[in-house]
């Protein structure tokens, strides 16, 4: 039994860190790449992550990770993630925190937009992305 669960714990741990995996941009599918510059032709020094079955292109800023876009492996837009301020969250945001990650920092923020027009919030804690209603209602870990 103990084996076991070991196990299925060090599966869990390596399925966690594996979740966005770095890969060449010789690695993502033409459609990907096309899309993402015929959207955003500015971003043609992007680096490329594969999340799950989809490709997520970072660039601009600092960091090189102040937008991000996510595609399928066809070209199909999924998401994009714009870096905003902390402070730029809604109000609801840092209460959750406060309460549910007592001593935790924001280290990081996004407005998240999907296919749909549908606008979210990321709050990076603790290496965990939170996930926010544009009321700043906890919806997801993601």
């Amino acid at each position: 039994m103990k084996k076991i669960i070991l196990s299925m714990l060090v599966i869990a741990t390596i399925s966690g860190v594996a979740v966005a995996q770095k890969v060449k941009s010789s690695a993502v599918p033409a459609p990907a790449k096309a899309a993402l510059l015929k959207k955003y032709p500015d971003a043609t020094k992007a680096t490329w992550e594969k999340e799950k079955e989809n490709y997520e292109a970072n660039w601009g800023g600092k960091s090189g990770e102040d937008m991000s876009v996510m595609y399928t492996p066809n070209g199909t837009f999924v998401e994009q993630v714009a870096a905003i301020p902390v402070s730029s969250l809604p109000s609801g945001v840092a209460g959750y925190v406060k309460q549910h990650y007592k001593g935790a920092k924001i280290v990081e923020a996004g407005k998240v937009t999907d296919a749909k027009g549908t606008i979210m919030y990321e709050a990076e804690v603790k290496g965990k992305d939170l996930v926010f209603d544009e009321k700043g209602n906890f919806l997801k870990i993601d």
